[in-house]
């Protein structure tokens, strides 16, 4: 009846990222933290986890001597969140 939630994505934080980065091509983390409210450090961690599960593209560059973390949603990712959407929707729709 219900259909499975995916874990990685039950994450608050980590849902976060993903509904910001549907919405958009690219983010970068100062917006991503802005938006979502999280700490430097827990934002990271969430990114890293995502990244290694192939849902986000993760680019690392410099603004001239600035860091600047870039990330993407990938084609694997928006299917994740997709059948995530539609699970919980089973769900809702009882």
């Amino acid at each position: 009846m219900f259909k499975e939630l995916d874990p990685l994505l039950h994450s608050e934080l980590r849902l976060a990222v993903m509904s910001l980065l549907i919405s958009v091509e690219k983010a970068d983390f100062v917006y991503i933290k802005q938006q979502t409210g999280a700490t430097a450090g827990n934002l990271s961690i969430q990114i890293d986890k995502l990244s290694k599960a192939g849902y986000i593209e993760v680019e690392k560059s410099f603004k001239g001597k600035q860091p600047c973390t870039t990330c993407k949603i990938t084609p694997e990712g928006i299917i994740a969140f997709e059948k995530y959407v539609e699970a919980l929707k089973s769900y809702i729709n009882l």
